[in-house]
């Protein structure tokens, strides 16, 4: 998440629980980010105008007007158009349901002119969206990707080999073709990727999986794919 999506966030994560605070070590955490970074955004909050305060002592924090927003977006027709495609391209991809409330997002934080020139734009273009995933692997996906979770699976490689893993989830590699769950292999010791359609079940575990460098775990040739 870059600095300038983040400060929009922050602000609605502020009015999400108005008028009662948030400590800066809390909006660390959930935006995975150090405090002084956050302290470093609410001084340009403040600085910008936003009715951010602060209030002390043991269940203190930062709290926001609910009615305070940020302005509205200034985008380009293209620039709008350019942001949906990239939400609209891939409706049955990973996240694709927050894809859609981010579109509602974007769409109610521009201006009237600014929708009406996007949506004539987007009139002359055609778009041949990928085969839809099995849903429950999706959801459970999501959810281990976003937690870090280590998951247990069923897994069917391309020679019709069907095998049971325990595997850390580490990443998503989106190609044009499929999507991959980039994870480490507890069966191989090492770091594999799992086509998503491949996938036949998927069940989370309780275990945070340990940290590990997604570039290095990624580093697998594409030509033995879950072996």
């Amino acid at each position: 998440m870059n600095r300038t999506d983040r400060l929009y966030a922050l602000v609605e994560e502020l009015r999400a629980v108005a008028p009662r605070p948030l400590s800066a070590t809390r909006l660390a955490e959930r935006f995975e980010v150090s405090v002084r970074t956050i302290e470093r955004d609410i001084a340009a909050l403040q600085q910008s105008g936003v009715p951010i305060w602060a209030e002390r002592g043991r269940t203190g924090g930062y709290a926001i007007d609910a009615r305070a927003t940020l302005p509205p977006l200034n985008l380009e027709a293209d620039e709008a158009l350019a942001v949906m495609l990239a939400l609209a391209a891939a409706p049955s991809a990973p996240f694709a349901h927050a894809g859609r409330r981010a579109r509602q997002k974007l769409l109610a934080a521009m201006r009237p002119d600014q929708v009406a020139a996007a949506e004539q734009l987007a009139q002359r273009l055609r778009l041949r969206p990928p085969e839809p995933h099995d849903a429950t692997v999706l959801r459970a996906v999501e959810a281990a990707l976003r937690d870090r979770r280590v998951v247990t699976l069923t897994y069917t490689d391309g020679h019709d080999r069907r095998t049971e893993r325990t595997v850390e989830v580490h990443g998503l590699h989106v190609h044009a073709d499929a999507t991959y769950l980039v994870g480490w292999c507890r069966l191989r010791d090492d770091g594999r990727v799992f086509r998503l359609d491949r996938i036949e079940t998927i069940e989370l575990t309780d275990e945070v999986a340990p940290h590990r460098d997604l570039d290095e775990v990624l580093d697998v040739p594409f030509d033995t794919i879950a072996p």
